[in-house]
């Protein structure tokens, strides 16, 4: 058997990708973002599954999962960033930069620059919903980019702010 496994969990969101190694949970893509590798087996993700039903029936606020994600330094640390966002609460990119060590961020970038980089890391986030890049906002409080579309981002807000989920 493959040492990566892969499966689709039918989500209120419509299907998601979820792909782990034998470390943890490695991608939970939207359609379209992630194809399996040839040599990964489709394989049941129950410890993956169970919680994502938790989530979506508003019942789990706070993964429990073990995650393999591949990126930087700097895309690691702006990972860490999201995962200390509360349920129900939103941050700014500036607020979420502000959380990532200033050392990580490329010497020619500006302290006022560093939102747009976090903004960037977050685009790369391999794993959606888990590590919540969907509880971050604009400055001015507006929902901006979100790589599993706005309408999806506005409806894991609604959800965690106690909202009907709108069954796109």
């Amino acid at each position: 058997m493959s040492a990566i496994r892969w499966t689709v969990y039918d989500s209120p969101l419509g299907p998601l990708t979820l792909m782990a190694s034998a470390a943890g949970l490695t991608n939970l893509s939207f359609p379209g973002h992630l194809r399996p590798p040839a040599e990964a087996t489709r394989a049941p993700m129950p410890e993956v599954t169970e919680q994502l039903d938790a989530y979506f029936a508003g019942e789990l606020r706070q993964f429990d999962l073990a995650l393999d994600l591949d990126g930087t330094p700097l895309e690691r640390a702006a990972w860490r960033a999201l995962l200390e966002i509360p349920y129900g609460e939103t941050a700014t990119y500036g607020e979420q930069a502000a959380r990532v060590d200033a050392s990580l961020f490329d010497a020619g970038v500006e302290a006022w620059q560093r939102a747009r980089v976090v903004g960037a890391a977050n685009g790369r986030n391999p794993a959606a919903i888990v590590v919540p890049c969907h509880r971050v906002i604009g400055a001015d409080g507006s929902l901006t980019g979100y790589g599993g579309g706005l309408h999806r981002k506005r409806a894991l807000l609604d959800l965690e702010c106690n909202r009907q989920l709108a069954i796109l």
